[in-house]
């Protein structure tokens, strides 16, 4: 009795104990912060001589920070890496438009894993690994999603006439309107996101995603006003969404820290390429920007705070490491089951972030640019280890001793020529055989019905319309039409119907071969929708699909043309056509699969 008497109020103190529901002996939650094109040099501390981080700078004191951490020199090949683990021509995922960048359905996220392992998981922002069943982050294993489409706001996929502020974006798959600007309202809906987590005493993880400070450069005005004497519109602005950004990692640390969950938060700050605006200011101190093959389209900032798990205290990990290597370390911080079926290229710096590694290897990672529909060996790339760098299979440069990578020194080192040569040799061939299998977008599953295909993911030779202003411009050129690559998951009756304008917002009802006016225009430069949308001629409509050819005439003001017709089960392509007068051709940009 004596001893029941004891232990009842001991074991009552230690449940109520709120360190103990979020601290050291729970699973850490983790915010993982990814802004877009945002550079290495893009930072107040990393010498900027103008742009003012105070927030991030600060976290970067406080955080164990990766000084040679490399991701992809473009946005949608850098997330799918992150995401997975995978190298980025493993998933499918090596362009940002053109059906390149849907994740592969076999391709296991984050989001998944920590699904599996009992956390919450929420994505809020920048998707950009597909619009479409399977490849949604809600078919991905995230739980809570708000996002934009496309890989940015007012791009083709996403909600018509959106441009930054006060737009509509998928909730849980719903389109839903919102207040405020874009970046706020992704920080807002993550902050709602984990207070429902706390309340249920559930760890989470929270993807936040910023398509800021991609273009077109759009920022509350009272974050640009700084800059806006010292640089045009465009740089005023591109500094002006960074700011709002650092307020937001401030706003949010501060939440954490209320909510008393941010020692045993795993907080990592990080970007998804070089720079792709504020180069002309700042380099960084590297040669290139987004989109390049040298570093400075491809070394970014990585922070990672913890502080129960003592990682903290500005410390610098001068190791080479990069996107493929955030999912095995996560797994192993949160000490979380790994998915049996799946062998990372990435690997756990668990031991570099802890100080703890011994022996650590001379590793080689590789790194390229293809934004092509096919990848091509050795296409911008680079072949990396902690001191060379062999760019494009023929220059060489000593990194450590020429950091802008100005004098290529391949002649005089053959040895390391032929052994990242080999490297990438071997990682080539072990990839090459999965290219031909392109991302499919799947037709006639219950959780798409129906299915909303745009021009965004074409298959062209052509210029892709992959953002709403394309759609405006209407470049009735035989060039700019393309096709989608689908799979039919079961035989039956489907519709088709096929838009120049979408089927949601002010332009649902307009027709096909309608103009439309300039839409609002937002702070900064001229915002996608603020142009006039002109008319086309618009005869018949053409559709291919399944080995059928169907044509039909364009009824006088019609906003659409249905097919109805019979799939057989399986891959296929859709092309849908505009034909009219002079031989103008125009592809549909829009088009609406139903199984019926």
């Amino acid at each position: 009795m004596i001893k029941r008497r004891i232990l009842c109020p001991l074991l009552f103190f230690l449940l109520t104990l709120p360190s103990l529901h979020n601290g050291a002996e729970s699973k850490p939650n983790i915010v993982i912060v990814i802004t877009d094109d945002q550079g290495y040099g893009d930072l107040g501390c990393h010498n900027h001589p103008t742009l003012k981080t105070p927030e991030i700078d600060a976290l970067a004191l406080e955080s164990v920070r990766l000084e040679d951490y490399h991701v992809a020199p473009t946005c949608s090949p850098t997330r799918c890496a992150l995401l997975t683990g995978h190298w980025t021509n493993r998933t499918g995922v090596w362009h940002t438009i053109m059906g390149r960048s849907m994740l592969r359905e076999n391709e296991v996220t984050v989001g998944q894993i920590f699904k599996d392992a009992g956390y919450a998981t929420g994505m809020f922002g920048k998707w950009h690994l597909g619009d479409n069943y399977p490849f949604r982050p809600e078919d991905r294993g995230f739980t809570e999603v708000l996002r934009h489409g496309g890989g940015g706001v007012g791009q083709t996929p996403d909600y018509w006439d959106n441009a930054y502020f006060d737009g509509s974006y998928f909730h849980n798959k719903k389109a839903t309107k919102v207040e405020g600007y874009c970046t706020d309202v992704f920080f807002r809906y993550a902050k709602s996101f984990i207070t429902e987590q706390i309340e249920e005493e559930k760890p989470f993880l929270a993807y936040i995603s910023t398509n800021a400070p991609h273009g077109p450069n759009h920022s509350p005005p009272e974050f640009a006003k700084p800059y806006e004497k010292m640089y045009d519109t465009k740089v005023a602005h591109f500094f002006g969404m960074i700011a709002n950004i650092d307020h937001n990692v401030g706003e949010m640390r501060k939440f954490l820290e209320e909510k008393g969950i941010a020692d045993n938060t795993i907080f990592i700050f990080t970007t998804d390429n070089g720079t792709a605006t504020g180069r002309a200011v700042y380099d960084g101190g590297m040669r290139g920007a987004k989109g390049s093959q040298y570093d400075g389209g491809h070394r970014v900032p990585f922070f990672i705070h913890w502080p129960n798990g003592d990682l903290k205290g500005g410390r610098k990990v001068e190791e080479i490491t990069a996107h493929v290597d955030v999912v095995p370390t996560l797994i192993d911080l949160c000490e979380i089951p790994a998915p049996e079926e799946v062998k990372f290229d990435g690997t756990s710096i668990r031991p570099l972030l802890e100080s703890t590694a011994t022996d650590w290897p001379d590793r080689i990672l590789v790194t390229d640019s293809q934004r092509v529909k096919d990848p091509i060996k050795w296409r911008q790339s680079s072949v990396m280890t902690n001191r060379w760098r062999l760019v494009d299979g023929k220059e060489l440069y000593d990194i450590k001793a020429d950091p802008k990578q100005k004098n290529s020194v391949a002649e005089d080192h053959p040895e390391v020529v032929e052994r990242l040569t080999e490297f990438y040799n071997d990682w080539w061939a072990e990839l090459e055989p999965t290219f031909g299998d392109p991302a499919r977008i799947v037709l006639g599953n219950p959780a798409e019905n129906p299915t909303r295909l745009t021009s965004h993911d074409w298959i062209t030779v052509g210029s892709t319309p992959w953002n709403q202003a394309h759609i405006r411009d209407a470049d009735a050129k035989p060039a700019n039409i393309g096709f989608w690559y689908l799979d039919v998951e079961s035989a039956g009756d489907y519709e088709i119907e096929i838009r120049r304008w979408p089927k949601e917002g002010k332009v649902s009802e307009t027709p096909i071969e309608a103009s439309i006016p300039k839409g609002a225009d937002v702070p900064g430069v001229q915002a996608f929708r603020a142009r006039p949308g002109r008319s086309i001629s618009a005869k018949q409509a053409k559709l291919k699909i399944g080995g059928l050819e169907l044509v039909k005439d364009v009824p006088e003001k019609a906003a659409e043309v249905t097919f109805q017709l019979k799939l057989e089960e399986g891959p296929t392509q859709l092309e849908a056509l505009f034909l009219g007068d002079d031989n103008q051709v125009t592809g549909a940009y829009y088009a609406y699969v139903k199984k019926l």
